[in-house]
């Protein structure tokens, strides 16, 4: 088995243990907050991601990419500098988040200490993106991978304990506990990170002569991470804005607030919750393609390119073919185990598309960085959101469709996304939209 497939294999393996902790875990949330409070939840959480997508400026990628192309000699100096990036990029993104969101009421309805625990998540999640990208890069995905899985166990350890030592009659306050956990498990990842870096420190090339100044080292960093960041960002940006657009448009449609925000619960903490569970595997082929891409382009080996796609469309066949049959065929008893709502039920069966499309969005967008398009693949997010939320609005503010007209925006959107991507790959891997099929399997 080579390389790029094992990694894939023990990042899905505990990706997928993870994500069936995750499911326990919303399962917690959905019970201790209620059909309001998960509303809540999902509202402010897209807001804390947007703040860690800019915290990290997407050095996960960057480094892995630079590791990846590199000579283990220029290692040692570059993580070096970049960690003193990550220092001086932490403490610039802490004062100005504290300057918007104290002039901004975006946690007005929340407890008063959050937006506390939110500023405490900018350096942890800093630090802990250089490291995630060193990993990343010497392709050590079982410490990628154990990081994942620890994640999700403290997170619902944590919950599970201090749900059960203690009954909160304020919703706000069971909301911050939850948001507290979910940023303190970040802390406890950049603590085993730290760790497990220190343990390899003389593995790394010592003595060696740095031919790259701090200046090349920023450079080629920056050179990844602003384009990436800024398509992340985008998708930050949109995805908090996304639950006051369906919100607005569903009262427009003739529901009131405390409805849509029920609705919108529903939508995204139930059916995306149980749609979303089989994506491991698509997140799992993110990571481990962006180095195998990027190897490969950085020699010129097109077959290989060409190999890694057809890997990654036929695994994503594999799983994503029978996960959404299952989500259809067992909508009913899937959804249950978080309300008993017809509705949910109609929002996962309704979805199947949005999640097939999803499972196969996920690695063409990481080609697309590893092979250095990741302008190509900024634009095919804001094309494809301009669809999905111009469809979203309009047919979801009509009271004859609501919700069905929201439905029908997400799935046109990611089938925009999804073959934009695709055909921009055949484009410059110098391969036809159909010719993959010509090849063998390799599975």
């Amino acid at each position: 088995m080579n390389t790029f497939l094992k990694g894939t294999f023990i990042l899905a393996g505990a990706a997928f243990a993870g994500e069936l902790i995750e499911f326990l875990v919303n399962m917690v949330l959905a019970r201790e907050l209620g059909k309001e409070g998960m509303g809540m939840y999902m509202t402010v959480l897209p807001i804390i991601f947007l703040v860690a997508t800019v915290a990290n400026l997407e050095l996960p990628i960057s480094i892995s990419k630079f590791i990846a192309e590199h000579n283990r000699h220029e290692h040692r100096n570059m993580m070096k500098h970049a960690t003193t990036f990550a220092t001086v990029l932490s403490l610039v993104i802490f004062f100005v988040t504290f300057g918007v969101v104290s002039f901004f009421p975006f946690f007005t309805h929340y407890h008063p200490y959050l937006k506390w625990a939110v500023l405490i998540f900018i350096p942890i999640v800093s630090f802990s993106a250089v490291l995630r990208g060193y990993f990343t890069g010497k392709n050590s995905m079982s410490t990628i991978a154990v990081s994942n899985f620890i994640r999700k166990a403290f997170q619902l350890t944590i919950l599970f304990v201090i749900f059960q030592m203690f009954q909160f009659t304020d919703v706000k306050t069971s909301l911050f506990i939850a948001i507290c956990t979910l940023i303190g498990t970040e802390a406890v990842i950049l603590l085993y990170f730290f760790i497990t870096y220190v343990t390899q420190l003389n593995v790394i090339t010592r003595g060696h002569r740095a031919q790259l100044t701090p200046q090349d080292v920023r450079k080629k960093l920056l050179s990844v991470s602003l384009p990436t960041t800024g398509l992340r960002l985008f998708n930050a940006i949109c995805n908090a804005i996304q639950p006051f657009l369906i919100k607005h448009a569903l009262i427009l449609s003739g529901m009131t607030l405390s409805g849509a925000t029920q609705h919108f619960g529903m939508l995204t903490g139930v059916a995306m919750s149980i749609g979303f569970f089989p994506a491991f595997f698509a997140h799992s082929l993110l990571v481990a393609l962006i180095p195998a891409v990027s190897e490969a382009h950085a020699k010129d080996q097109e077959k290989q390119l060409q190999k890694l796609l057809l890997q990654s469309m036929q695994l994503t066949f594999i799983y994503g073919i029978p996960s959404v049959l299952v989500m259809y065929i067992f909508a009913e008893p899937l959804t249950s185990l978080f309300f008993h709502s017809t509705e949910a039920v109609f929002y996962l069966q309704a979805l199947w598309p949005y999640f097939l499309f999803h499972f196969f969005a996920i690695p063409l967008q990481a080609y697309l960085i590893g092979l250095g398009y990741v302008k190509d693949a900024l634009f095919h997010t804001i094309w494809s959101h301009v669809v999905s939320f111009s469809l979203m609005f309009v047919l979801g503010s009509q009271p004859t469709i609501g919700m069905t007209g929201v439905i029908i925006g997400m799935n046109a959107g990611i089938v925009v996304l999804t073959l934009l991507h695709y055909v921009t790959i055949c484009r410059v891997i110098n391969v036809s939209f159909f010719s993959l099929k010509k090849h063998k399997t390799i599975l």
